[in-house]
């Protein structure tokens, strides 16, 4: 059992550390909203820290989780940042989709002293809960391998992916499938409302086929009756398909359909479905028959 610190107790942060906790590691967790802290240390023990250096200090792993480069950057660097208080021979792990840009200067603002790597996930909000997810690392294969039985406590599939900033690569390369998957399951839904077909008896048809996926699986239900107030939410979509976007531009990769589901997404956005579902890209195709 190890010494852990846990930064950022949002939607995905706090089962994350919860896992860690009831697996049996000594967990101290930082948020920048206090009082999530405090109702994690209610449920699962362990101590909070006033800052993310106090959290970081004596653990052999610090955890991150937060919103965006910005928000890493703030919790990492810095005379209060994790960076500052974390022992030589650590390992701070980022479970935060951001970019390899960012993924990349914290292993270099490490200097060798303690190691780091890239970690974002996938499963969502669900997949945190069940400690189902699945990581995609990226940092050397030492620091992998010695992360990798305490990342199991709620990671179901961890790989490593390659260097530092490869983890954060493979999470765009993620959210680049699953934006032109959801994109065509909507549309394939709205036609088959509109040619009067039963969705129920279309989806068990060629959900036995090659059109089956993760998203056909599990929302084609909530996309028919139009119930998008759960899951991954728009506004955290965009933020991932902005990353892939501007990564793109810099290694000359073309991508036609991500870019314009996101100007989908936007459309969604408009309507008032900011904190909807990723699914909710039905929405804007517009009532059917």
């Amino acid at each position: 059992m190890a010494k852990i610190a846990f930064l950022g107790l949002g939607v995905m942060g706090f089962p994350m550390a919860g896992h860690l906790a009831a697996a049996g590691h000594e967990v101290t967790v930082y948020n920048r909203t206090a009082a999530k802290a405090g109702s994690w240390v209610a449920r699962h023990g362990g101590r909070a820290a006033a800052t993310p250096r106090e959290a970081a200090a004596g653990q052999a792993f610090v955890f991150a989780c937060v919103g965006n480069d910005d928000d890493l950057r703030a919790v990492t660097l810095g005379a209060e940042g994790a960076f500052a208080g974390m022992a030589d021979g650590a390992l701070f792990v980022d479970h935060t989709t951001a970019s390899a840009i960012v993924a990349r200067e914290l292993a270099a603002a490490a200097g060798g002293r303690f190691g780091v790597l890239d970690a974002p996930v996938s499963g969502g909000q669900a997949g945190a809960e069940a400690g189902r997810l699945t990581v995609m690392v990226g940092g050397g294969a030492a620091d992998f391998e010695r992360a990798r039985p305490v990342i199991g406590a709620y990671g179901a599939n961890i790989s490593h992916i390659g260097p530092a900033g490869a983890g954060q690569l493979a999470k765009m390369v993620n959210q680049i499938c699953i934006a032109g998957v959801v994109q065509g399951l909507a549309e394939g839904l709205a036609f088959a409302q509109a040619a009067g077909l039963d969705p129920a008896a279309v989806i068990g048809a060629i959900s036995k086929g090659a059109a089956q996926s993760w998203q056909m699986e599990n929302r084609w239900k909530a996309m028919v009756a139009g119930e998008f107030e759960f899951g991954f939410a728009v506004d955290w979509m965009r933020k991932d398909l902005g990353i892939c976007l501007e990564q793109a531009k810099e290694t000359g990769a073309r991508l036609p359909v991500t870019a314009l589901v996101d100007q989908f997404y936007a459309d969604v956005q408009a309507m008032g479905g900011r904190r909807w579902d990723t699914s909710s890209l039905i929405a804007r195709l517009g009532p059917t028959k």
